[in-house]
């Protein structure tokens, strides 16, 4: 049911309200008073089920003043004041009972809602303790396998490079544990937990881009650590976002990942737009945090380097280099 749905409910009551009494007063014949009754009390309970708390009083008042009173100016004359009373009691009794109804709906359906979001507060402190508890073991047994490495690097480099295969192992776990309970931590509180995305999606980004190439050694861009991969990927779109800003003319934008002398190559080089073009000079934006100055600092964590610069064709070339991995080295 959507919200503006809800809203509209207190004001038609409130209206309904009005005519109800208006009716009743102005000589309104028995039978269309309760049929206007009868679209009264679902009125109510709907009312005291969604409104909110102030609009729905006042609504609730006129309609539950509308159902007691109607019977009242055909009594008048005729019946003792105790009668009279009787009356509005007798007829303020379904309209009383409808509130409740609403108010019942009301409370449980705001006790499910506290109840969800205990569990899922008591969920993520489970996997927040989980967490504590899986990376602290892993990291303590980098510190000695570490430890251990160093003693024993001079008299046996054989036992330090195991040591080294140990480390790398509990350092993948405690990544992989992190991922885990990231994820679970993510469902818990009704996010969809989507996959970062990485060099595996630069063909549809490409493919996306008017005048995208995309040229790619698959066999290097396996040697890319996860970091490097996901920046990398980071890179690409905000070059390539870049010339659709700056260069909206270039003609060809072409996107490469090769390797090279230093690591891993990632570029993103845009042809030189017509002659009163933008110039194609895209830069690194200034705006800290953000653009591609914002991911030098990402980049370099990761190893790497980036730099931007005019091409030999009068265009302009992005290029970030990462390392390989070791393990792909070896």
């Amino acid at each position: 049911m959507t919200a503006n749905l809800r809203a509209a409910y207190a004001p038609l009551l409130a209206l309904a309200g009005v005519v109800g009494l208006l009716a009743a007063f102005l000589g309104a014949s028995p039978a269309w008073s309760l049929i206007w009754v009868g679209l009264l009390l679902p009125l109510l309970v709907l009312v005291a089920r969604w409104s909110p708390v102030r609009p729905g009083a006042v609504a609730a008042s006129l309609g539950v003043a509308a159902v007691a009173v109607w019977p009242v100016p055909l009594m008048w004359g005729t019946a003792s004041w105790l009668e009279i009373c009787g009356a509005v009691a007798f007829w303020a009794a379904p309209a009383l009972g409808a509130l409740a109804a609403g108010g019942y709906l009301r409370r449980q359906a705001s006790r499910m809602r506290q109840a969800v979001r205990d569990s899922r507060r008591d969920q993520q402190l489970e996997l927040a303790r989980d967490l504590h508890d899986f990376v602290a073991h892993d990291v303590s047994a980098i510190v000695v396998q570490a430890q251990a490495a160093r003693f024993v690097a001079d008299k046996d480099p054989e036992q330090a490079v195991r040591a080294l295969e140990r480390i790398e192992a509990a350092g993948l776990g405690a990544l992989a544990s992190m991922d885990r309970t990231v994820h679970a931590l993510r469902e818990a509180a009704g996010a969809r937990s989507a996959p970062i995305p990485g060099t595996s999606e630069l063909p549809g980004l490409v493919e996306r881009f008017e005048g995208g190439v995309l040229e790619a050694d698959w066999a290097a861009v396996r040697e890319l650590s996860r970091e490097a991969d996901t920046t990398a990927y980071r890179v690409a779109v905000e070059a390539l976002t870049n010339v659709r800003r700056h260069a909206p003319g270039a003609a060809v934008v072409r996107v490469g990942l090769r390797r090279v002398a230093e690591g891993i190559e990632l570029s993103v080089a845009n042809s030189a737009p017509p002659r009163g073009g933008a110039g194609g000079r895209l830069g690194l934006r200034r705006r800290g945090g953000t653009g591609l100055a914002g991911l030098r600092g990402r980049v370099q964590a990761a190893g790497g380097t980036l730099g931007a610069g005019a091409s030999a064709d009068g265009g302009w070339r992005v290029r970030a280099v990462f390392p390989a991995r070791e393990d792909a080295l070896g």
